[in-house]
């Protein structure tokens, strides 16, 4: 009888033995691709040792004697850390995910593949100067040096079973081109839905929609916008019409990546020396490991010593890349946000009715150019596409009336990406910063420098498209006029620029900038409400003096003074006699508001859903026309659409009422029952529902949603619930907000501040794996130096 237990005891002490040392050898394996930290390790292609240095964070200080030195110790070190999430990158511009995701990544391939971002990368390469092609071959020679310095490839790369490949020049224009696909729309969709909205709509409702701004306007320089008036009951009577029945109807999104910066001149500021204070916090879809990675380049003065740097740069790198993006050089600090001009156009292509091989172009009859793009696919066969382009650009679609579209596009132009963004790095003045900004390629840009003699200037950079003839560029248009079309770049001396503003402030926030008789130069690209920009643009004309945390304050503002005159109109809904216990209950709720974006707010919470309902079920009705004529019709981003919602509301015209509802006061009251309705679903405590449950953080890492959860948790960064949304400085979702925030006086970085989240490693044994990230959810910023060094490790060219 014994025999048989004694039997099972042995196989379940060796099925655990055997399980235990599976999981040691997985962790050995994982072990095996952690970054060198301490030590010595050869690099023969250095002209002279480099020291990397890092800090509690993982932050990192790499001291050499010249740029190339530095250049190849970064792309070591970001291959060690970074290594995949480089790999992503370039792959998301090239289109080639499926060669490591298989099949489920082939749709989004075969989207980016009809760019072509792989063979103009080369062309591109081809056309830099050679200072900047020598950087991104020491750049490639210390990302393959890193990569194949660890001991066990990179642990991603085992999860899925693939293995990496070396990076060449190439592969760093293509992380630049995936910062064009981040930062614009790569199938430019807004474009397309103002098309089907134009042909569907009269022209009255169309303009009275779409309009490019109003009152909300916080521009640089000139007044805001008159919306236009609502249309006429002559032009659009909804209480006429046979509204079709929706299935599911539109989705109404208006998250928009892009960013805060505004700066203080010198004379406005304390304790910086006279220098100015520049405030940048980027936004952007976040993730784990966060997109930037903290970097000091120190470059040695042979005969000096270290204490007395030639130069000295602080601030954030892009893994993929040998620049700093963002920072401060000890003489200038400079700051980027979305510009949202018009930098993607639709050509409307004529093919040739006998010859569908021939479009009519601005010099006559042209053959299609095809090209054959191979699209690996992991675990199965290989997938042959044709792409087609023209003078213009690749077809990519087609109109709302079956016409092909070709896509112009600044990032496929020549001349559009170039490395001059690293000549900041030597900068010593606001003005030599803007002749470089300027020039750089890079995706159009608001940039804001400040100087440590207190000047500030902001001017766009990037390269921006000079358009010429009569074409309207948010619709698209047929270029086979030769008059019509771009001709080629602006010159930067006709760029809009603004140099110390006698106000001694600037901002931007991803909303127009300039007056309307500059507004033809960018164009509308759909710039934001300017609720968040007047709330920054307010607070720093609050005051007459500023430190780096009068700053912060600012960044962290989640004041939600947009939603005031809902919130005011919701209470004024609920005063109705009659009303539910329920209604009393929310009633009461919505007293209580401190006006916050808070997690612990039920308040704003429903003020915000009854927002977004009013403004749904408007835009739902109006456009039932588009969606009846086009199904598949998304609705664009109309991020100026409170100005007309509001107008409505304010004037409840009968013929601009849907069918379905006798009175706008009824509208507006189920509306409010909808939002509350939605809220009672999970349960009938509606106290519960509070803004921190919708706005927990879900910041993952690209593999997590592949893996089982227990696995997921170990990846990812913790649900904590999170302050702040959209139209507040402090923009905030569950996984898009700051990916960023930093203030700092050139000279006198010392006294600025700097956090980020999801942390500095992509390793998550690193002890740097998450690093900060805490401090970024608590508003604990660390400062913008990186601190003292906890480990050292020294790249020599030989043993010696």
């Amino acid at each position: 009888m014994r025999r048989p237990s004694q039997f099972f005891r042995y196989t379940i002490a060796a099925l655990a033995s055997c399980s235990l040392l599976l999981i040691l050898s997985v962790w050995l394996l994982i072990l095996g691709s952690l970054p060198h930290y301490e030590g010595k390790a050869i690099f023969s292609e250095l002209s002279a040792a480099v020291t990397i240095e890092r800090d509690a964070l993982g932050s990192v200080t790499i001291s050499g004697q010249n740029r190339h030195d530095l250049a190849g110790t970064l792309g070591f070190v970001h291959a060690q850390e970074r290594f995949f999430e480089m790999d992503l990158m370039r792959r998301q511009a090239a289109g080639e995910l499926a060669a490591i995701f298989g099949k489920a990544a082939l749709p989004l391939d075969m989207e980016i593949r009809q760019y072509r971002m792989r063979a103009r990368a080369r062309e591109f390469l081809e056309q830099l100067p050679p200072d900047q092609q020598a950087v991104l071959q020491a750049y490639r020679t210390g990302v393959n040096k890193g990569l194949n310095a660890l001991t066990v490839r990179p642990y991603p790369y085992l999860l899925t079973r693939t293995q990496p490949v070396q990076w060449v020049e190439e592969d760093s224009l293509l992380v630049i081109f995936s910062m064009f696909v981040t930062l614009n729309d790569p199938i430019n969709k807004r474009e397309l839905g103002l098309s089907a909205m134009h042909a569907a709509l009269p022209d009255a409702l169309y303009q009275f929609l779409t309009a490019g701004g109003g009152s909300w306007d916080t521009p640089l320089t000139g007044n805001p916008l008159e919306w236009p008036p609502i249309p006429s009951v002559e032009d659009f009577n909804l209480r006429k019409k046979d509204v079709p029945a929706l299935t599911n109807g539109i989705e109404f999104d208006e998250s928009i990546p892009g960013s805060n910066n505004f700066a203080v001149a010198g004379n406005l500021a304390v304790m910086t020396n006279g220098a100015a204070l520049v405030a940048n916090d980027m936004h952007l879809t976040l993730r784990v490991p966060n997109l930037w990675f903290r970097t000091r380049l120190i470059t040695l003065d042979k005969h000096a010593p270290k204490a007395h740097p030639r130069s000295d740069i602080i601030g954030i790198t892009l893994p993929g890349l040998p620049a700093i993006v963002l920072g401060s050089n000890r003489h200038i600090a400079w700051s980027f946000t979305n510009s949202y001009g018009d930098f993607i156009d639709w050509v409307r292509v004529t093919l040739d009715p006998d010859d569908k091989s021939r479009y009519l172009g601005a010099s006559g009859w042209q053959p299609i150019r095809r090209y054959q793009e191979t699209i690996d696919i992991r675990n199965a066969p290989a997938k042959e596409i044709t792409v087609h382009e023209t003078e213009w650009g690749p077809i990519v679609t087609r109109d709302h009336d079956g016409v092909p579209l070709a896509m112009v596009w600044t990032a496929l132009q020549p001349g559009a990406i170039n490395l001059d963004l690293i000549k900041l790095e030597n900068a010593h003045n606001v003005d030599d910063a803007a002749q470089i900004a300027q020039r750089a390629g890079m995706p159009p840009q608001n940039f804001i420098v400040g100087d440590k003699h207190g000047n500030i200037l902001w001017t766009i950079a990037g390269r921006i498209p000079l358009r010429s003839g009569d074409f309207d560029p948010r619709l698209p248009a047929d270029w086979s006029n030769p008059a019509t079309g771009w001709r080629g770049w602006l010159s930067p001396a006709d760029y809009p620029l603004i140099s110390n503003p006698e106000s001694g402030r600037l901002w931007t926030a991803n909303t127009r900038t300039v007056a309307i008789d500059q507004l033809a130069i960018l164009g509308d690209g759909g710039y934001d409400l300017g609720a968040r920009s007047r709330q920054i643009r307010d607070s720093i004309f609050a005051h007459d003096r500023f430190s780096a945390s009068d700053l912060l304050s600012i960044q962290l503002d989640h004041r939600a003074i947009l939603y005031v005159r809902w919130h005011a109109l919701l209470m004024e809904t609920l005063n109705h006699p009659g009303n539910s216990g329920l209604y009393t209950q929310v009633k009461n709720i919505l007293r209580n508001w401190n006006g916050h974006a808070a997690v612990d707010s039920v308040a704003y919470r429903i003020v915000r859903g009854f927002r977004q309902e009013v403004i749904k079920t408007l835009l739902n009705a109006y456009t039932a026309d588009v969606q009846k004529r086009h199904p598949s019709f998304q609705l664009p981003r109309l991020s100026q659409i409170e100005h007309a919602v509001w107008r409505l509301i304010e004037e409840q015209p009968l013929h601009m009422l849907p069918q379905s509802h006798d009175s706008w006061d009824e509208l507006i009251f189920s509306c409010m029952q909808q939002v509350i309705a939605n809220l009672q679903k999970q349960s009938d405590d509606i106290t519960a529902r509070t803004w921190g449950e919708k706005n927990a953080a879900h910041i993952r890492h690209p593999l997590s949603q592949h893996l089982p959860e227990w696995i997921a948790k170990w990846l990812d960064m913790p649900n904590d619930p999170l302050p702040g949304d959209m139209h507040m400085p402090r923009i905030q979702t569950p996984n898009f907000g700051a990916s960023q925030r930093s203030v700092v006086a050139p000279g006198n970085e010392e006294t600025g501040f700097f956090d980020m989240p999801g942390g500095q490693s992509g390793h998550p044994l690193s002890p740097y794996y998450g690093s900060g990230h805490a401090r970024w959810v608590s508003d604990k910023p660390t400062p913008f130096m990186p601190g003292n060094s906890e480990k050292i490790l020294t790249l020599a060219p030989s043993a010696d």
